[in-house]
């Protein structure tokens, strides 16, 4: 029996989690772990911590179960002890040249570390609470993004942060060999192994992160230092653990073994138990050797022929895809897409591939070249010596807007009197498709009210969670698009101006969509907020009511505003019957009543007694009451409803032409973008 018990020995596997209490741990794979996990984050059959898959604009959180104890006794009150931790991970992109975003190591007061965003907040923090002391974050991110709101180096780095994604001290992802002279740069988007050493001594408050490709010793110097006393950061409890996220692109985080220590050296990995990391196959084949093998067989006089031939189309081909270029846009060259690779995705501006036309361009489908994603490209007529330059510096500027609810503006491009924008492809195209074309099924109540929150939700990051004030000016159903969820996004830049948080917006031409326009706009030419929020308002009643604010097909005399058949309904009563037929009775009468007194607040003709996005947001979540109001009190906002948009006052201070737009209605565009 001895000896059979000794030949079975090799065959029996020791659990994967030694722990002596909540302050030692090592896993050697995941299979048998009990982490505490959320977002995308689960384990895979072979013992894997996949922490995301390929979903764009998502995360996934692991951390132990058990609160770990981050404070010690000491001779004058508390201090945070010294600690160690190791892991080793990989990082696999689904494209080869698109990352998306990163993972930390985290240490939290929260498991699910809750408000956390996606996409450049690595499922840390969101933007409102980045920055904050009372966040009690430590955190060492590996992130595979640029983000130039929070001063990153490059799109391949390390970095400690402390309570802000903004890094105390960063650096280009790679190791020191033997001496701090000899340092060997790596890639975390090749989808290798890595290995990570964090270590932090409390005597000296200095925080030190080493990282080195897998079954490669411990770096004797680190990568990455800084000093940070983390008894004024950590809590008593605090949890550790890993977060990660994806963006417009999308990886799979994987870690494949995890060892900590609190107060001494954290066990070593046995690399040789890990689970293998997936890679993704090249699937491209170059087929040069038949080319090469024809050259070959080839004499001469038909080489000579060949290489004429090959200048000749080359100069065909050079003078077809040509591009404007001018020295000054050298700045903006990360948001420039080479005109041939929109040719091509869009399979040469094929008829086919059509999706939107209308006064301000055309909208094509496309599938990239390389990165194999779905965009919508837009082409725009333009006049290269009118103001060219800064209109490029705001599409450039607003390319680094980041948020759930807006469609991404991802670079642009210009050729021959024509300017070509790339953005994300909706699944699903404009909202307006669904209430006026009648060629989609109507939409329910809740996800109309789901869509408004969204669109609200996205124009105040527009407002006021981005480095800029963004005024987008052309607000409405045919500028909100909805993916294959039926999310809201909101989308067509084209006619946005950007400012200073605290400066004056600038007098500009008047722009946007009949119906929507702002009474203050033909009297001060400036676009604001408070003129966003006017469109808003038309557009909360259109959504609701499926109807445009003005029938221009109407009239003058039977062109009665939208504003003014809703303040009717409510004069007799009766606002909800102004809700939208199709409906058929089957909606919360609640919260349509909400969302129409909303929208004829949003309407009001005076810009100070509108409210801002932020409490338009706050209403619609119901953290906040509005304001007691009567048909009475909007008696103002009923007369401007009959606006006249072609009168002397109107058109002495724009002098425009109406264009027809995809939607049938009337735009009034004179900016001369």
């Amino acid at each position: 029996m001895p000896l059979l018990l000794f030949l079975l020995l090799p065959f029996f596997t020791p659990p994967p989690i030694h722990a002596t209490a909540a302050s030692e741990f090592i896993f050697n794979g995941f299979t048998t772990s009990n982490l505490s996990l959320n977002g995308l984050a689960h384990i895979t059959s072979n013992g894997l911590l996949l922490l995301t898959n390929d979903t764009k604009e998502a995360l996934g959180h692991a951390f132990y179960p058990a609160p770990i104890n981050f404070n010690k006794s000491s001779g004058s009150g508390s201090a945070t002890p010294s600690f160690s931790t190791t892991f080793v991970f990989a990082i696999v992109p689904q494209y080869p040249d698109v990352g998306g975003h990163g993972l930390a190591f985290a240490i939290s007061p929260w498991k699910d570390l809750p408000g956390s965003m996606p996409s450049q907040h690595l499922g840390l923090l969101n933007d409102s609470d980045n920055g904050n002391s009372s966040n009690h974050l430590i955190a060492v991110e590996l992130d595979t993004v640029k983000t130039i709101e929070y001063k990153d180096i490059d799109n391949n780095h390390v970095g400690i942060d402390v309570n802000s994604l903004i890094s105390l001290n960063s650096s280009t992802v790679g190791y020191y060999k033997s001496t701090m002279s000899a340092f060997t740069k790596l890639n975390l988007m090749a989808g290798d192994p890595l290995q990570v050493w964090i270590n932090y001594d409390a005597d000296s408050t200095r925080l030190d992160v080493r990282l080195a490709p897998a079954k490669t010793p411990k770096p004797a110097a680190p990568l990455v230092s800084s000093t940070v006393n983390l008894s004024r950061v950590a809590l008593n409890e605090m949890y550790v653990g890993f977060s990660a996220s994806t963006g417009a692109g999308s990886s799979r985080h994987y870690v494949s073994g995890w060892s900590f220590s609190l107060d001494g050296e954290a066990q070593a990995l046995d690399l040789s138990r890990l689970p293998s990391i997936p890679k993704k196959s090249d699937t491209k084949k170059g087929s040069s050797v038949v080319v090469i093998v024809a050259l070959a067989l080839a004499g001469f006089s038909l080489l000579l022929i060949l290489v004429l031939t090959i200048l000749f189309f080359c100069h065909k081909r050079r003078k077809r895809f040509q591009e404007v270029k001018e020295d000054w846009e050298l700045e903006y060259g990360p948001h420039r897409i080479p005109y041939v690779e929109i040719y091509k995705a869009t399979k040469g501006f094929d008829e086919a591939n059509l999706v939107g036309s209308g006064g301000f361009g055309r909208v094509y489908k496309g599938v990239m070249p390389k990165s194999r994603a779905e965009v919508a490209v837009k082409r725009i007529s333009h006049d290269s010596k009118q103001g060219i330059r800064e209109f490029v510096s705001e599409i450039a500027s607003m390319s680094r807007l980041r948020h759930r609810n807006l469609v991404q503006l991802l670079g642009y491009c210009r050729r021959q009197g024509e300017l070509l924008l790339v953005y994300d492809f909706m699944m699903n195209g404009s909202l307006d498709r669904f209430l006026f074309e009648g060629k989609e099924p109507s939409l329910s109540w809740d996800q109309r009210f789901k869509i408004i929150k969204d669109v609200a939700a996205g124009l105040l990051y527009l407002h006021e969670g981005w480095e800029q004030v963004v005024i987008h000016r052309d607000i409405k159903a045919s500028n909100i698009l909805l993916d294959d969820n039926l999310n809201g996004k909101l989308s067509d830049f084209g006619l946005a101006r950007l400012y200073d948080h605290g400066s004056n917006p600038k007098t500009t031409h008047i722009v946007g969509t009949l119906g929507y326009l702002a009474p203050e706009l033909s009297k001060t030419g400036k676009a604001t907020t408070c003129s966003d929020v006017f469109a808003f308002g038309a557009f909360l009643l259109e959504i609701v009511c499926g109807r445009r604010p003005i029938d221009i097909s109407a009239s003058n005399e039977d062109m009665t505003g939208l504003v003014e058949l809703v303040a009717e309904w409510w004069k007799k009563g009766r606002i909800v019957d102004a809700v939208d037929p199709n409906m058929k009775g089957s909606f919360n009468e609640e919260e349509a009543e909400l969302v129409l007194k909303l929208g004829l607040l949003c309407s009001h003709p005076e810009p100070t007694t509108r409210p801002s996005m932020r409490q338009v947001v706050q209403y619609l979540g119901s953290s906040a009451r509005m304001p007691d109001m009567s048909p009475a009190s909007l008696s103002g906002s009923i007369r401007f409803a009959s606006f006249d948009a072609f009168s002397n006052d109107f058109g002495a201070s724009c002098p425009s032409t109406a264009e027809v737009t995809s939607d049938h209605q009337s735009s009034t565009r004179t900016d001369s973008h």
